[in-house]
């Protein structure tokens, strides 16, 4: 029996719900989504889903990944158990022997490769001939859609895992927004940082954390490895735009508990005194100052301080 729809007291509002399903009609059967196996993978759409979830964020706790998808924890708890039996992943018990991180195997690697590379083959697909300006403008849209459905649901910004242009950003950014504020120039020590980080890069033991809204980064922090017992905090950095969001607190909550996963004992950062927003998260996150000097290494003297945070005995 046909049903007739009721009109929507605001059609606006009606003509947007109706084209946004249409979209995910149209998005979901493009891509397979709905596919018992994603991709012509062993997995579902949310298996693989949580699958990415642990590559990119390796050491991962289960949490984060709850947090991240949104899936009951027993049926995390399941997923992860079936990765685990096909030796995709391991579990450590890092510094907290109440948490146990999550990591890839060699095998694991392998298998998230070949489907990450299937995904972006088939994403890349439904661009099909469009010409570089409508790529372009697609690209835009998606962004704007994303930006204004984020702020509908009080989504300021999300933190997602390095890629491919954050480090020309990273270092970009950082070094005006430092010249500006404070008339110091960075740009060398800070692209050495970046590029140390791209060419050492080390999974599972070191990451980089970009906050972004609508394609634009508002904010970034790196844990590297200082030795097999000490992680550095390096690079916080969040722009003016979007300074009392509560990125920098998040960035370097994440670096905790990351350095916590991955079993490091400490975490060292180098810092001044006269960066006090970032001073205080320090603070907030138990680190404490261990020594202070002057150097003048920007042009100019300054007041530079190293700080400490220990994770465990």
């Amino acid at each position: 029996m046909t049903q007739t729809a009721v009109p929507h007291p605001n059609p606006a509002r009606a003509s947007a719900v109706a084209a946004l399903r249409r979209f995910n009609r149209f998005y979901t059967r493009r891509m397979g989504a709905l596919d018992p196996h994603y991709m012509g993978s062993e997995l579902s759409l949310v298996e693989a889903r949580i699958f990415y979830e642990i590559a990119v964020g390796e050491p991962v706790l289960a949490k984060r990944i709850q947090e991240e998808v949104g899936v009951d924890p027993g049926y995390l708890s399941r997923i992860v158990g079936k990765f685990a039996r096909r030796g995709w992943i391991e579990r450590g018990r890092g510094a907290d022997a109440r948490e146990r991180p999550i990591v890839l195997t060699d095998e694991g690697r392998a298998a998230f490769a070949a489907l990450d590379a299937r995904t972006f083959d088939e994403t890349a697909r439904l661009l099909g001939g469009l010409p570089d300006h409508d790529i372009a403008a697609l690209s835009a849209a998606v962004d704007w859609i994303a930006d204004r459905l984020g702020r509908a649901e009080g989504q300021d910004y999300h933190v997602r895992t390095w890629t491919v242009g954050d480090m020309g950003m990273v270092t970009a950014r950082q070094s005006i927004l430092y010249q500006q504020a404070n008339g110091w120039g960075m740009d060398t020590l800070i692209g050495e940082i970046t590029t140390a980080f791209l060419r050492d890069f080390r999974p599972g033991r070191e990451q980089c954390w970009i906050a972004e809204r609508a394609g634009r980064m508002l904010g970034s922090v790196f844990l590297v490895a200082e030795d097999e017992r000490v992680a550095r905090l390096r690079l916080l950095y969040v722009e003016p735009e979007a300074r009392g969001l509560g990125i920098g607190a998040d960035l370097v909550a994440r670096c905790v508990e990351f350095a916590r996963a991955a079993g490091y004992r400490e975490i060292v950062l180098w810092t001044h005194a006269v960066l006090t927003s970032a001073r205080k998260i320090y603070a907030a996150q138990g680190f404490a100052i261990e020594s202070v000097e002057t150097h003048d290494d920007f042009g100019k003297p300054e007041v530079s301080e190293s700080w400490r945070l220990v994770l465990a005995d």
